[in-house]
């Protein structure tokens, strides 16, 4: 008995011992799995722990910026990144057509307080709106010199590009959309610069923001091939000299372009065009002197060039075409010289008030092209009028005694009102030309027509009385 019980006991031990080895087998396949597990648990942990912060140090611009040797490129991705930025050395940042900076809706997206630095190919979003706030804020601020601004676009922040006493740089291709349901005055600007010289302001669009482009104390800049539309001014110049303005576009605003308080502007092949409003015109020259004004289009605005307490300009060489009045000039304004301009289908070419003013309507023998408004005879056919030409108009007392008359200058009835007042010779000369210009030589366009028939009188006229002289 003691024998079998000692088998079995014994038994019972092999028997026990094999299943503890095949269990520590088992746990010895499965530990690899387990470990596994418990690393895979750990590294999630940390991760939801640290995760965030890690990712934002590792997309962090600024970080990236401050990394950026000086001169050195650093290109940027096609995806948003977090600003607000501010770029201290001299270095060029270039973005794709996916690339957006976008602010912290507060401050500047983009500051620049290096020279050198160039900004090229990317989006720009959510400035501070603050009108409230001392300082200008802007897409992009300049805050110093030689900078370069290229295809970049502007969106949703208060001015688009603004240039802090910053000279010589060059915006160039940049886009800057306004609000499109947000009050314009309660806007920003496009472009502003403030105490800036010297700058170059090429082939950008501007929409909808309050001005287009504002000048205020800066002289010497470029601005060429600029495209403003639905503004309040698309040019609007305080104090600022010698500015030279080249083949823009400015239509759809309230006004064209503001120029005053300013001295030696150049406008040179500029089109101001369907600038419409209850006081609306192409351009407006308040306070300047020394402007030249010279190849320029205006058309269908209320007024073209509007003339008030400015002197010395040169007005040379514009059309002036389906406007409501092509020139209003105050007698506050004086020296002005015109010639080479030419007066299409406006319905008032000149309507000059205050009493007379001291302009002149012809340089060097050369007037101006009054259209059908004016015949005018050439006999000697060297495109210059045989007889000084005054237009006159009766408009300017209308006018000058209601503001409202300009809403109603459309009217058929004004067509009415003016051939009323030819008929009871109540018509006041606006300008005396000494020398207008036709066209085709002789009348208008009807030069030739009116030759063959002037032949005709004469050679009619002597066979008539040849023939009475034989009967």
């Amino acid at each position: 008995m003691i024998r079998g019980i000692g088998t079995f006991n014994t038994n019972f031990r092999k028997s026990n011992s094999s299943r503890v080895q095949i269990h520590n087998n088992r746990l010895g396949r499965m530990s690899p799995l387990l470990v596994n597990i418990q690393a895979f648990v750990i590294v999630g942990f940390l991760f939801l722990l640290l995760g965030s912060n890690a990712g934002y140090a590792e997309e962090s611009l600024q970080k990236i910026i401050d990394q950026t040797p000086v001169n050195g490129t650093l290109k940027l991705d096609g995806k948003t990144y977090e600003g607000n930025i501010v770029i201290s050395s001299p270095i060029t940042i270039i973005g794709t057509e996916k690339t957006v900076i976008k602010g912290e809706g507060k401050g500047n997206v983009i500051t620049v307080k290096a020279p050198g630095v160039t900004l090229k190919n990317f989006t720009v979003t959510n400035s501070g709106q603050d009108r409230n706030s001392g300082e200008e804020y802007a897409g992009i601020k300049l805050m110093e010199d030689g900078n370069t601004v290229d295809h970049i676009k502007i969106t949703d922040t208060f001015h688009g590009v603004y240039l802090s006493q910053s000279h010589h740089n060059v915006i160039s291709n940049i886009t800057v959309i306004g609000k499109e349901n947000g009050e314009v005055a309660g806007q920003g600007n496009g472009i502003q610069l403030y105490y800036s010289n010297q700058n170059e302001l090429i082939n950008n669009y501007i929409e909808g923001t309050r001005d287009g482009i504002f000048f205020d104390y800066s002289s010497q800049n470029i601005s060429k091939g600029n495209d403003i539309r639905r503004t309040r001014y698309g040019l609007h110049y305080m104090y600022s000299d010698e500015n030279r303005f080249i083949k823009n576009r400015f239509s759809y605003n309230i006004g064209g372009a503001a120029i005053m308080e300013s001295r030696g502007t150049i406008l040179e092949d500029n089109q101001f065009v369907l600038n419409q409003g209850t006081r609306s015109y192409g351009l407006l020259m308040q306070s300047t002197n020394d402007t030249v004004i010279t190849g320029n289009l205006f058309f269908q605005n209320q007024r073209g060039i509007y003339f008030d307490q400015s002197q010395k300009a040169i007005v040379k060489d514009n059309e002036f075409l389906q406007n409501q009045i092509g020139v209003e000039v105050w007698a506050s304004s004086a020296d002005q010289v015109f010639s080479g301009n030419k007066f299409s289908n406006n319905i008032a070419s000149v309507l000059a008030f205050g009493g007379k003013d001291n302009n002149l309507w012809s340089e060097n023998g050369k007037g101006n092209d009054w259209g059908n408004s004016n015949s005018v005879l050439d006999l000697d056919q060297n495109g210059i009028g045989d007889y000084p030409v005054e237009y006159k108009s009766s408009l300017y007392q209308l006018v000058e005694d209601n503001e409202l008359a300009y809403l109603f200058l459309k009217s058929p009835a004004i067509k009415i009102y003016e051939k009323m007042n030819e008929v009871l010779n109540k018509k006041e000369v606006m300008v005396i030309d000494e020398f207008p210009l036709v066209e085709h030589g002789v009348l208008g366009e009807d030069n030739n027509l009116y030759m063959i028939f002037l032949i005709l009188i004469i050679v009619g006229s002597l066979y008539w009385k040849r023939k009475r002289r034989r009967a």
